[in-house]
Protein backbone atom coordinates (compact mmCIF):
# COMPACT_ATOMS: atom_id res chain seq x y z
CA UNK A 1 0.00 0.00 0.00
CA UNK A 2 1.31 3.33 -0.83
CA UNK A 3 2.20 6.63 1.29
CA UNK A 4 0.05 8.87 -0.21
CA UNK A 5 -2.67 8.76 -2.96
CA UNK A 6 -3.30 11.93 -5.02
CA UNK A 7 -5.07 11.56 -9.44
CA UNK A 8 -2.19 13.12 -10.96
CA UNK A 9 1.62 13.18 -9.93
CA UNK A 10 3.13 15.90 -11.75
CA UNK A 11 7.11 15.19 -12.06
CA UNK A 12 9.74 18.26 -12.80
CA UNK A 13 9.66 21.96 -11.31
CA UNK A 14 10.26 24.09 -14.48
CA UNK A 15 7.89 25.45 -16.67
CA UNK A 16 5.91 23.03 -18.01
CA UNK A 17 5.46 20.92 -14.65
CA UNK A 18 4.18 24.16 -12.67
CA UNK A 19 2.22 24.43 -15.09
CA UNK A 20 0.74 21.58 -15.07
CA UNK A 21 -0.03 22.01 -11.52
CA UNK A 22 -2.24 25.12 -11.79
CA UNK A 23 -4.05 24.02 -14.84
CA UNK A 24 -4.79 21.18 -13.07
CA UNK A 25 -5.96 22.66 -10.07
CA UNK A 26 -7.89 25.55 -12.26
CA UNK A 27 -9.86 22.15 -13.60
CA UNK A 28 -10.81 21.26 -10.64
CA UNK A 29 -7.85 18.24 -9.96
CA UNK A 30 -5.40 17.56 -7.05
CA UNK A 31 -2.32 17.08 -7.96
CA UNK A 32 1.42 16.48 -6.23
CA UNK A 33 4.28 17.79 -7.76
CA UNK A 34 7.62 16.56 -7.43
CA UNK A 35 11.34 18.10 -8.12
CA UNK A 36 14.87 17.25 -7.38
CA UNK A 37 16.17 20.10 -7.21
CA UNK A 38 15.75 22.54 -4.25
CA UNK A 39 14.44 25.54 -5.84
CA UNK A 40 13.18 26.85 -8.86
CA UNK A 41 15.69 27.69 -12.17
CA UNK A 42 18.29 30.69 -11.10
CA UNK A 43 18.78 31.47 -14.80
CA UNK A 44 17.04 33.71 -17.06
CA UNK A 45 16.72 30.52 -19.58
CA UNK A 46 13.16 30.75 -21.76
CA UNK A 47 12.82 34.85 -21.71
CA UNK A 48 9.71 34.98 -24.42
CA UNK A 49 5.61 33.96 -23.82
CA UNK A 50 3.85 33.81 -26.83
CA UNK A 51 0.38 35.35 -27.01
CA UNK A 52 -1.17 31.87 -27.31
CA UNK A 53 0.07 31.21 -23.80
CA UNK A 54 -0.67 34.47 -22.69
CA UNK A 55 -4.18 33.81 -23.75
CA UNK A 56 -4.01 30.79 -21.35
CA UNK A 57 -2.39 32.39 -18.24
CA UNK A 58 -5.12 35.34 -18.94
CA UNK A 59 -7.92 32.22 -18.83
CA UNK A 60 -6.51 30.85 -15.17
CA UNK A 61 -5.92 34.30 -13.84
CA UNK A 62 -2.20 35.16 -13.90
CA UNK A 63 -2.24 37.35 -16.52
CA UNK A 64 -1.84 40.78 -14.56
CA UNK A 65 1.26 38.86 -12.23
CA UNK A 66 3.13 37.77 -15.07
CA UNK A 67 2.82 41.71 -16.45
CA UNK A 68 3.76 42.94 -13.13
CA UNK A 69 6.61 40.62 -13.44
CA UNK A 70 7.71 41.16 -17.09
CA UNK A 71 11.54 41.72 -18.12
CA UNK A 72 13.30 45.53 -18.33
CA UNK A 73 13.80 44.01 -22.07
CA UNK A 74 10.00 43.68 -22.81
CA UNK A 75 10.35 47.05 -25.08
CA UNK A 76 12.90 45.26 -27.10
CA UNK A 77 12.18 43.95 -30.78
CA UNK A 78 15.56 43.51 -32.52
CA UNK A 79 16.79 39.77 -33.25
CA UNK A 80 20.33 40.20 -35.12
CA UNK A 81 22.82 37.83 -36.67
CA UNK A 82 26.54 39.60 -36.81
CA UNK A 83 29.67 38.83 -37.04
CA UNK A 84 30.11 41.46 -34.26
CA UNK A 85 28.04 43.30 -32.13
CA UNK A 86 29.71 46.52 -33.35
CA UNK A 87 29.97 45.47 -37.15
CA UNK A 88 27.76 45.17 -39.89
CA UNK A 89 24.31 43.27 -39.78
CA UNK A 90 24.05 40.26 -41.45
CA UNK A 91 20.46 39.19 -40.69
CA UNK A 92 17.99 40.95 -38.86
CA UNK A 93 15.28 38.18 -38.28
CA UNK A 94 11.40 39.52 -39.17
CA UNK A 95 10.06 41.05 -35.50
CA UNK A 96 9.01 38.06 -33.05
CA UNK A 97 6.80 40.52 -31.06
CA UNK A 98 4.69 42.69 -33.54
CA UNK A 99 3.62 45.79 -31.91
CA UNK A 100 -0.41 45.09 -32.84
CA UNK A 101 -2.09 41.60 -32.72
CA UNK A 102 -4.89 42.82 -31.68
CA UNK A 103 -7.27 41.37 -34.86
CA UNK A 104 -6.02 38.21 -33.58
CA UNK A 105 -5.97 38.04 -29.47
CA UNK A 106 -6.96 39.92 -26.65
CA UNK A 107 -3.07 39.18 -25.41
CA UNK A 108 0.62 40.29 -26.14
CA UNK A 109 3.52 38.46 -26.40
CA UNK A 110 5.36 38.60 -22.19
CA UNK A 111 8.50 39.69 -21.91
CA UNK A 112 9.48 37.50 -18.65
CA UNK A 113 12.66 35.46 -17.52
CA UNK A 114 12.09 31.88 -16.23
CA UNK A 115 13.63 32.71 -13.00
CA UNK A 116 10.89 35.51 -13.18
CA UNK A 117 8.14 32.99 -14.19
CA UNK A 118 8.49 29.98 -12.31
CA UNK A 119 8.19 31.11 -8.65
CA UNK A 120 4.87 33.04 -10.30
CA UNK A 121 3.45 29.78 -11.30
CA UNK A 122 4.60 27.87 -7.85
CA UNK A 123 3.11 30.72 -5.69
CA UNK A 124 -0.10 30.21 -7.70
CA UNK A 125 -0.23 25.93 -7.41
CA UNK A 126 0.33 26.36 -4.05
CA UNK A 127 -2.35 28.86 -3.39
CA UNK A 128 -5.06 26.90 -5.39
CA UNK A 129 -4.36 23.89 -3.85
CA UNK A 130 -2.01 21.83 -5.61
CA UNK A 131 0.94 20.47 -3.27
CA UNK A 132 4.18 21.28 -4.66
CA UNK A 133 7.65 19.38 -3.14
CA UNK A 134 11.04 20.62 -3.99
CA UNK A 135 13.81 18.35 -3.22
CA UNK A 136 12.19 15.36 -3.59
CA UNK A 137 13.96 13.31 -6.54
CA UNK A 138 11.65 10.30 -8.20
CA UNK A 139 13.37 6.66 -7.38
CA UNK A 140 11.48 4.78 -9.86
CA UNK A 141 7.82 4.46 -11.96
CA UNK A 142 5.77 1.02 -11.67
CA UNK A 143 2.29 0.87 -13.40
CA UNK A 144 -0.39 -1.59 -11.94
CA UNK A 145 -4.21 -2.07 -12.65
CA UNK A 146 -5.95 1.50 -11.72
CA UNK A 147 -2.42 3.82 -11.80
CA UNK A 148 0.78 4.57 -11.28
CA UNK A 149 3.16 3.66 -7.94
CA UNK A 150 6.03 5.87 -7.53
CA UNK A 151 9.05 5.87 -5.57
CA UNK A 152 10.17 9.14 -4.23
CA UNK A 153 13.53 10.06 -2.40
CA UNK A 154 13.20 13.44 0.11
CA UNK A 155 16.66 14.85 -0.41
CA UNK A 156 16.31 16.98 2.70
CA UNK A 157 15.03 14.35 5.16
CA UNK A 158 16.61 11.16 3.92
CA UNK A 159 13.19 10.05 3.43
CA UNK A 160 12.35 7.78 0.50
CA UNK A 161 8.24 7.34 0.07
CA UNK A 162 5.31 6.41 -2.31
CA UNK A 163 3.20 7.33 -4.18
CA UNK A 164 0.13 6.38 -5.96
CA UNK A 165 -1.07 8.03 -8.73
CA UNK A 166 -4.16 7.78 -10.88
CA UNK A 167 -1.94 9.59 -13.75
CA UNK A 168 1.62 10.59 -14.15
CA UNK A 169 3.25 13.52 -16.24
CA UNK A 170 6.57 13.53 -16.76
CA UNK A 171 7.77 17.31 -17.43
CA UNK A 172 11.47 16.30 -16.11
CA UNK A 173 13.12 17.96 -18.67
CA UNK A 174 15.16 17.44 -21.41
CA UNK A 175 17.27 14.11 -20.77
CA UNK A 176 14.17 13.51 -18.95
CA UNK A 177 14.48 9.91 -16.70
CA UNK A 178 10.83 8.82 -16.72
CA UNK A 179 11.14 8.90 -20.37
CA UNK A 180 13.85 6.41 -20.06
CA UNK A 181 12.64 4.56 -17.52
CA UNK A 182 9.52 3.92 -19.69
CA UNK A 183 12.22 3.08 -22.80
CA UNK A 184 10.42 5.92 -25.10
CA UNK A 185 12.81 6.68 -27.32
CA UNK A 186 13.07 10.38 -29.29
CA UNK A 187 14.52 11.00 -32.78
CA UNK A 188 15.67 13.89 -34.58
CA UNK A 189 19.26 16.12 -35.31
CA UNK A 190 20.35 15.53 -31.49
CA UNK A 191 22.89 17.64 -29.78
CA UNK A 192 23.29 20.88 -31.93
CA UNK A 193 26.04 22.81 -30.31
CA UNK A 194 27.10 22.60 -26.94
CA UNK A 195 27.32 25.87 -24.87
CA UNK A 196 28.39 27.51 -21.34
CA UNK A 197 26.76 30.72 -20.25
CA UNK A 198 28.42 33.47 -18.36
CA UNK A 199 27.01 37.24 -17.21
CA UNK A 200 29.02 39.83 -17.49
CA UNK A 201 29.43 43.59 -16.91
CA UNK A 202 29.54 46.31 -19.71
CA UNK A 203 28.24 49.49 -21.55
CA UNK A 204 27.55 47.96 -25.07
CA UNK A 205 25.91 51.55 -26.34
CA UNK A 206 28.18 52.24 -28.69
CA UNK A 207 28.15 49.03 -30.24
CA UNK A 208 24.43 48.63 -29.49
CA UNK A 209 23.96 51.64 -32.06
CA UNK A 210 20.53 52.60 -30.56
CA UNK A 211 19.27 49.09 -31.43
CA UNK A 212 17.15 47.45 -28.62
CA UNK A 213 18.17 43.52 -29.41
CA UNK A 214 16.43 40.82 -27.44
CA UNK A 215 19.57 38.61 -28.80
CA UNK A 216 22.38 39.39 -31.47
CA UNK A 217 23.62 35.82 -32.88
CA UNK A 218 27.36 36.20 -33.02
CA UNK A 219 29.58 34.12 -35.76
CA UNK A 220 32.83 34.83 -37.00
CA UNK A 221 36.55 32.63 -36.94
CA UNK A 222 37.36 33.45 -33.31
CA UNK A 223 33.70 32.92 -31.41
CA UNK A 224 30.15 31.84 -32.32
CA UNK A 225 27.44 32.73 -29.42
CA UNK A 226 24.89 34.26 -28.36
CA UNK A 227 24.50 38.34 -26.69
CA UNK A 228 21.62 38.78 -24.62
CA UNK A 229 20.67 41.80 -22.06
CA UNK A 230 19.59 40.99 -19.01
CA UNK A 231 18.92 44.87 -17.79
CA UNK A 232 18.99 46.83 -20.71
CA UNK A 233 21.63 48.77 -19.08
CA UNK A 234 25.09 46.81 -18.12
CA UNK A 235 24.21 43.10 -17.42
CA UNK A 236 24.40 40.79 -20.20
CA UNK A 237 24.51 36.89 -20.28
CA UNK A 238 27.00 35.33 -23.17
CA UNK A 239 26.08 32.31 -24.56
CA UNK A 240 29.19 30.74 -26.10
CA UNK A 241 30.16 27.38 -28.07
CA UNK A 242 32.27 24.55 -27.52
CA UNK A 243 33.31 21.76 -29.08
CA UNK A 244 33.65 18.31 -26.81
CA UNK A 245 34.94 16.35 -30.12
CA UNK A 246 38.04 19.07 -30.40
CA UNK A 247 38.93 18.58 -26.59
CA UNK A 248 36.94 21.33 -25.38
CA UNK A 249 34.96 21.20 -21.97
CA UNK A 250 33.88 23.79 -19.89
CA UNK A 251 36.59 23.96 -17.47
CA UNK A 252 38.38 25.48 -20.20
CA UNK A 253 36.63 29.01 -20.21
CA UNK A 254 38.37 30.42 -17.60
CA UNK A 255 37.53 34.52 -16.68
CA UNK A 256 40.37 35.57 -18.85
CA UNK A 257 39.58 33.78 -21.77
CA UNK A 258 35.91 34.93 -21.61
CA UNK A 259 36.72 38.43 -21.77
CA UNK A 260 38.59 37.29 -25.22
CA UNK A 261 36.04 35.76 -26.22
CA UNK A 262 33.72 38.61 -25.50
CA UNK A 263 35.88 41.02 -26.88
CA UNK A 264 35.60 39.42 -30.11
CA UNK A 265 31.89 38.98 -30.24
CA UNK A 266 31.64 43.11 -29.43
CA UNK A 267 34.09 43.65 -32.20
CA UNK A 268 35.73 46.32 -29.44
CA UNK A 269 39.50 45.04 -28.83
CA UNK A 270 40.08 47.40 -25.44
CA UNK A 271 36.27 46.54 -23.99
CA UNK A 272 36.07 47.28 -20.31
CA UNK A 273 33.92 44.07 -18.93
CA UNK A 274 33.52 42.38 -15.77
CA UNK A 275 32.90 38.72 -15.86
CA UNK A 276 30.45 38.48 -12.93
CA UNK A 277 31.87 35.51 -10.34
CA UNK A 278 33.07 32.76 -12.58
CA UNK A 279 30.47 30.70 -12.64
CA UNK A 280 30.31 28.86 -16.39
CA UNK A 281 27.00 26.87 -16.68
CA UNK A 282 26.89 24.53 -19.57
CA UNK A 283 23.72 23.16 -21.95
CA UNK A 284 23.33 22.04 -25.44
CA UNK A 285 20.66 23.22 -27.71
CA UNK A 286 19.51 20.46 -29.55
CA UNK A 287 16.55 18.95 -31.58
CA UNK A 288 14.74 15.85 -30.44
CA UNK A 289 10.75 14.66 -30.71
CA UNK A 290 9.50 11.52 -28.50
CA UNK A 291 8.09 8.74 -30.50
CA UNK A 292 5.22 8.47 -28.32
CA UNK A 293 3.55 11.41 -25.73
CA UNK A 294 1.75 8.47 -23.82
CA UNK A 295 3.24 5.65 -22.36
CA UNK A 296 0.13 3.22 -20.37
CA UNK A 297 -0.75 5.96 -17.70
CA UNK A 298 2.51 8.56 -17.78
CA UNK A 299 2.38 11.31 -20.21
CA UNK A 300 5.20 13.16 -21.70
CA UNK A 301 5.38 16.93 -21.55
CA UNK A 302 7.84 19.76 -22.11
CA UNK A 303 11.37 19.42 -22.70
CA UNK A 304 10.27 15.58 -21.75
CA UNK A 305 8.79 15.28 -24.86
CA UNK A 306 10.10 18.14 -27.96
CA UNK A 307 13.55 19.69 -27.54
CA UNK A 308 13.53 22.71 -29.28
CA UNK A 309 15.80 24.63 -30.09
CA UNK A 310 15.62 28.19 -28.66
CA UNK A 311 15.55 30.03 -32.18
CA UNK A 312 11.92 31.70 -32.37
CA UNK A 313 10.95 31.61 -28.75
CA UNK A 314 8.84 28.71 -29.06
CA UNK A 315 10.26 26.18 -26.57
CA UNK A 316 8.68 27.13 -23.29
CA UNK A 317 5.02 28.32 -24.87
CA UNK A 318 5.03 24.95 -26.82
CA UNK A 319 5.37 22.80 -23.44
CA UNK A 320 3.01 24.72 -22.12
CA UNK A 321 -0.06 24.63 -23.95
CA UNK A 322 1.03 20.78 -24.20
CA UNK A 323 0.19 20.62 -20.39
CA UNK A 324 -3.20 22.86 -20.71
CA UNK A 325 -4.49 20.41 -23.49
CA UNK A 326 -3.98 17.87 -20.87
CA UNK A 327 -5.25 19.11 -18.15
CA UNK A 328 -8.95 19.28 -19.06
CA UNK A 329 -8.92 16.28 -20.65
CA UNK A 330 -7.54 13.95 -17.55
CA UNK A 331 -10.13 16.73 -15.46
CA UNK A 332 -12.83 15.09 -17.89
CA UNK A 333 -11.90 11.12 -17.62
CA UNK A 334 -10.91 11.17 -13.90
CA UNK A 335 -14.64 13.13 -13.12
CA UNK A 336 -15.87 9.77 -15.01
CA UNK A 337 -17.35 12.27 -18.02
CA UNK A 338 -15.14 10.87 -21.03
CA UNK A 339 -14.07 7.91 -21.79
CA UNK A 340 -9.97 7.14 -21.62
CA UNK A 341 -9.54 7.14 -25.21
CA UNK A 342 -9.80 11.14 -24.84
CA UNK A 343 -6.69 10.89 -23.27
CA UNK A 344 -4.93 9.18 -26.46
CA UNK A 345 -5.84 12.47 -28.12
CA UNK A 346 -3.65 14.30 -26.32
CA UNK A 347 -0.25 13.06 -28.30
CA UNK A 348 -2.17 12.47 -31.63
CA UNK A 349 -3.04 16.53 -31.64
CA UNK A 350 0.31 17.74 -29.36
CA UNK A 351 3.40 15.82 -31.25
CA UNK A 352 2.39 16.78 -34.34
CA UNK A 353 2.24 20.64 -33.45
CA UNK A 354 5.65 20.13 -31.73
CA UNK A 355 7.23 18.26 -34.60
CA UNK A 356 6.98 21.68 -36.99
CA UNK A 357 7.19 23.92 -34.51
CA UNK A 358 10.69 22.30 -33.77
CA UNK A 359 11.30 22.40 -37.53
CA UNK A 360 10.62 25.74 -37.50
CA UNK A 361 12.99 26.67 -35.00
CA UNK A 362 15.65 24.00 -36.59
CA UNK A 363 15.18 26.93 -40.08
CA UNK A 364 16.05 30.12 -37.95
CA UNK A 365 18.90 27.94 -36.13
CA UNK A 366 20.28 27.31 -39.63
CA UNK A 367 20.66 31.11 -40.29
CA UNK A 368 22.05 31.19 -36.64
CA UNK A 369 25.08 28.58 -38.09
CA UNK A 370 25.59 30.65 -41.16
CA UNK A 371 23.19 30.29 -44.06
CA UNK A 372 21.45 33.11 -45.70
CA UNK A 373 17.90 33.70 -44.88
CA UNK A 374 16.77 33.17 -48.50
CA UNK A 375 17.76 30.03 -48.65
CA UNK A 376 15.04 29.16 -46.30
CA UNK A 377 12.37 31.47 -46.65
CA UNK A 378 10.44 28.73 -48.82
CA UNK A 379 9.91 27.03 -45.81
CA UNK A 380 9.96 29.89 -42.84
CA UNK A 381 6.30 30.60 -40.93
CA UNK A 382 6.35 33.67 -39.83
CA UNK A 383 5.73 33.64 -35.44
CA UNK A 384 2.19 34.58 -35.52
CA UNK A 385 1.28 31.56 -37.66
CA UNK A 386 3.35 29.55 -35.48
CA UNK A 387 1.44 30.63 -32.91
CA UNK A 388 -1.99 30.81 -33.45
CA UNK A 389 -2.13 29.21 -36.92
CA UNK A 390 -1.75 25.37 -36.10
CA UNK A 391 -4.54 22.91 -35.82
CA UNK A 392 -5.47 19.60 -34.86
CA UNK A 393 -6.28 18.00 -38.28
CA UNK A 394 -7.29 14.67 -35.73
CA UNK A 395 -8.29 14.20 -31.78
CA UNK A 396 -10.82 14.88 -29.49
CA UNK A 397 -13.85 16.80 -32.11
CA UNK A 398 -16.34 15.77 -33.90
CA UNK A 399 -15.45 16.77 -38.17
CA UNK A 400 -17.76 18.73 -39.60
CA UNK A 401 -16.92 16.44 -43.02
CA UNK A 402 -15.79 13.08 -43.83
CA UNK A 403 -12.87 14.75 -45.51
CA UNK A 404 -9.11 15.17 -43.92
CA UNK A 405 -9.17 18.23 -41.78
CA UNK A 406 -6.57 19.85 -44.58
CA UNK A 407 -3.02 21.07 -43.92
CA UNK A 408 -1.39 21.53 -39.84
CA UNK A 409 -1.33 25.44 -40.40
CA UNK A 410 -3.53 28.15 -41.33
CA UNK A 411 -3.54 32.03 -41.50
CA UNK A 412 -4.67 33.65 -38.48
CA UNK A 413 -5.62 36.28 -40.24
CA UNK A 414 -8.11 34.08 -42.40
CA UNK A 415 -9.12 31.32 -39.97
CA UNK A 416 -11.05 28.78 -41.06
CA UNK A 417 -13.14 27.79 -37.18
CA UNK A 418 -12.98 24.10 -38.25
CA UNK A 419 -13.33 21.66 -35.53
CA UNK A 420 -9.61 21.19 -34.34
CA UNK A 421 -8.40 24.77 -35.27
CA UNK A 422 -8.50 27.34 -32.40
CA UNK A 423 -11.74 29.45 -31.89
CA UNK A 424 -11.04 32.44 -33.67
CA UNK A 425 -11.01 35.82 -31.61
CA UNK A 426 -14.06 38.53 -31.94
CA UNK A 427 -15.26 41.35 -30.16
CA UNK A 428 -18.69 40.48 -29.05
CA UNK A 429 -20.75 42.52 -26.51
CA UNK A 430 -23.12 41.41 -23.61
CA UNK A 431 -26.15 43.39 -23.22
CA UNK A 432 -25.46 46.57 -21.36
CA UNK A 433 -21.62 45.92 -21.07
CA UNK A 434 -18.37 46.78 -23.05
CA UNK A 435 -17.01 45.19 -25.84
CA UNK A 436 -15.07 41.80 -25.44
CA UNK A 437 -13.09 39.27 -27.21
CA UNK A 438 -14.80 35.86 -27.37
CA UNK A 439 -11.65 34.04 -26.24
CA UNK A 440 -12.51 35.55 -23.02
CA UNK A 441 -14.87 32.77 -22.55
CA UNK A 442 -13.00 30.01 -22.89
CA UNK A 443 -11.11 28.31 -20.20
CA UNK A 444 -13.66 26.44 -18.10
CA UNK A 445 -16.14 24.51 -19.78
CA UNK A 446 -17.31 23.95 -22.99
CA UNK A 447 -18.74 27.09 -24.56
CA UNK A 448 -21.45 26.75 -27.45
CA UNK A 449 -22.68 30.05 -29.80
CA UNK A 450 -25.77 29.42 -31.66
CA UNK A 451 -27.26 32.51 -34.42
CA UNK A 452 -30.16 32.16 -36.13
CA UNK A 453 -32.75 29.56 -35.76
CA UNK A 454 -30.37 27.11 -34.21
CA UNK A 455 -30.90 29.43 -30.69
CA UNK A 456 -33.56 27.02 -29.70
CA UNK A 457 -31.09 25.16 -29.16
CA UNK A 458 -29.15 27.14 -26.63
CA UNK A 459 -31.94 26.54 -24.09
CA UNK A 460 -31.46 22.52 -24.26
CA UNK A 461 -27.84 22.80 -24.16
CA UNK A 462 -26.88 23.13 -20.22
CA UNK A 463 -29.40 20.14 -19.76
CA UNK A 464 -27.93 18.39 -22.35
CA UNK A 465 -24.02 18.74 -21.42
CA UNK A 466 -25.11 17.92 -18.00
CA UNK A 467 -26.58 14.62 -19.11
CA UNK A 468 -22.88 13.98 -19.88
CA UNK A 469 -21.38 15.31 -16.79
CA UNK A 470 -20.00 17.77 -18.36
CA UNK A 471 -20.44 22.21 -17.84
CA UNK A 472 -20.75 23.72 -20.95
CA UNK A 473 -22.62 27.60 -21.26
CA UNK A 474 -24.46 28.60 -24.64
CA UNK A 475 -24.60 32.19 -26.27
CA UNK A 476 -27.20 33.75 -28.38
CA UNK A 477 -24.88 35.52 -31.21
CA UNK A 478 -26.57 38.02 -32.81
CA UNK A 479 -28.81 41.25 -32.42
CA UNK A 480 -31.20 40.06 -30.17
CA UNK A 481 -29.07 37.48 -28.31
CA UNK A 482 -26.59 37.44 -25.35
CA UNK A 483 -24.05 38.75 -27.21
CA UNK A 484 -24.21 41.22 -29.84
CA UNK A 485 -21.54 41.60 -32.58
CA UNK A 486 -21.25 44.90 -33.11
CA UNK A 487 -18.39 44.99 -35.60
CA UNK A 488 -19.95 42.17 -37.93
CA UNK A 489 -16.75 40.19 -37.85
CA UNK A 490 -18.84 36.97 -36.75
CA UNK A 491 -20.22 35.39 -39.57
CA UNK A 492 -16.69 35.86 -42.01
CA UNK A 493 -14.42 34.38 -38.68
CA UNK A 494 -16.62 31.23 -37.57
CA UNK A 495 -18.13 30.52 -40.72
CA UNK A 496 -21.28 29.02 -39.12
CA UNK A 497 -23.98 30.01 -41.47
CA UNK A 498 -27.20 32.00 -40.89
CA UNK A 499 -28.31 29.38 -38.39
CA UNK A 500 -25.49 27.71 -37.54
CA UNK A 501 -23.79 26.20 -33.78
CA UNK A 502 -20.04 26.21 -33.25
CA UNK A 503 -18.92 24.42 -29.76
CA UNK A 504 -15.60 25.04 -28.25
CA UNK A 505 -13.15 23.24 -26.27
CA UNK A 506 -11.91 24.03 -22.59
CA UNK A 507 -8.85 24.99 -24.06
CA UNK A 508 -10.33 27.29 -26.75
CA UNK A 509 -10.25 24.96 -29.73
CA UNK A 510 -13.33 24.14 -31.87
CA UNK A 511 -14.79 21.00 -31.28
CA UNK A 512 -17.65 20.80 -33.38
CA UNK A 513 -19.64 23.01 -36.06
CA UNK A 514 -22.57 22.32 -37.36
CA UNK A 515 -23.98 24.72 -40.52
CA UNK A 516 -27.05 24.25 -43.01
CA UNK A 517 -29.64 22.12 -41.32
CA UNK A 518 -30.65 24.07 -38.32
CA UNK A 519 -29.65 21.15 -35.37
CA UNK A 520 -30.91 20.09 -32.11
CA UNK A 521 -30.30 18.82 -29.18
CA UNK A 522 -29.92 15.03 -30.39
CA UNK A 523 -26.81 16.45 -32.98
CA UNK A 524 -25.08 18.29 -29.90
CA UNK A 525 -25.19 15.08 -27.53
CA UNK A 526 -23.92 13.14 -30.64
CA UNK A 527 -20.93 15.68 -31.40
CA UNK A 528 -19.96 15.54 -27.62
CA UNK A 529 -20.21 12.10 -27.43
CA UNK A 530 -17.85 11.54 -30.17
CA UNK A 531 -15.51 14.07 -28.98
CA UNK A 532 -15.49 12.82 -25.04
CA UNK A 533 -15.22 9.11 -26.62
CA UNK A 534 -18.29 8.28 -24.75
CA UNK A 535 -19.82 6.20 -27.44
CA UNK A 536 -23.17 5.66 -28.74
CA UNK A 537 -26.53 6.79 -26.69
Amino acid sequence: MADENVPVLVIGGGLTGLSASVFLTHFGVRSLLVERHPDTSGHPKARAINPRTMEIFRAVGMEDAIRAEESPIAGNDVLVHVETLAGPERVRMPSAAPDDLSRITPARWAMIDQNQLEPLLRKQAVATGAEVRFSTQLVSLEEDLDGVLATVHDRSTGVTSTIHANYVIAADGSRSPVRRMLRVPDRGRGTITNLVSFFFHADLTPALAGRKVIAAYVNNAVVRGTLIPIDNEKRWVFNVSFYPEQGEGPEDFTERRCLELLRSAIGIDDLYAEIEDGRMLPWEISMRIAEQFRAGRVFIAGDAAHVIPPTGAFGASTGIQDVYNLSWKLSLVLARAAGPGLLDTYGTERRPVALETARQAGLRFAVREGKRLEDVSDELVDETTMTFGYRYRSGAFSPQFAEPAGPLLEDPDHPSAQPGARAPHVLVQAKDGPEMSVVDLFGRGFVLFTTGAADSLAASAAQTAGRLGVDLVAYRVGPDGDLSDPRGEWAARYKAGDDGVVLVRPDGFVGWRAAGAVPGAADLERALRQLLDLGAA
